[in-house]
């Protein structure tokens, strides 16, 4: 599975040096150059962008970064790369030491459950509000709902089993 880690915004400068938004927590480890990452085949803005950049240096500039990938050395290529969303494979990232630490692709696809089993639906994404995580969940009925990503509402988090547990509080649902 495709992980987005970034998206290159827009070009800087003259010499193919680009603007990429980072939407990962490890930008140290993700950003470096030797670091090959592919681009989202689904959202290509240009038939001839690569289906993978090499970065070959990287700075951050104004809580962002400035990339300049291999072969892309002047702005009419940079220009081309304008929304490429950049990914990392899921199977290629180490697994955390934390019991309590999830990526999102290990989340997604889970089914949501009560400690009794009754169903409320499946994880279909995780939003990343300034608060806390929110567990997109698809309600049997086709709705979404958000659950917060906190261990009073999931206590349980049961990967080998395919499931979240949920104890929402009243009205969660309702909405």
């Amino acid at each position: 599975m495709l992980l987005v880690i970034g998206q290159i915004l827009r070009p800087h400068g003259i010499l193919g040096e680009v603007v990429v938004g980072v939407r990962t927590d490890e930008p140290s480890e993700r950003f470096v150059p030797g670091s090959v990452l592919v681009t989202d085949p689904g959202r290509r803005v240009a038939p001839d962008v690569p289906p993978t950049l090499t970065i070959e240096t990287v700075r951050p500039h104004q809580n962002r970064l400035l990339v300049v990938f291999d072969g892309i050395y002047d702005r009419t290529l940079a220009e081309r790369l304008r929304g490429v969303l950049l990914c990392v494979d899921s199977e290629s990232l180490p697994v955390s030491d934390d019991p309590d630490e999830f990526s999102d692709h290990q989340l997604v696809g889970l089914a949501a459950v009560s400690p009794r089993g009754e169903q409320f639906g499946e994880v279909i994404r995780v939003e990343h509000a300034p608060a806390s995580e929110l567990l997109v969940l698809r309600r049997p009925d086709g709705r979404t709902a958000l659950v917060p990503f906190v261990k009073a509402i999931v206590p349980e988090v049961d990967l080998a089993g395919g499931r979240v547990v949920l104890t929402p509080p009243e009205g969660l649902f309702d909405l």
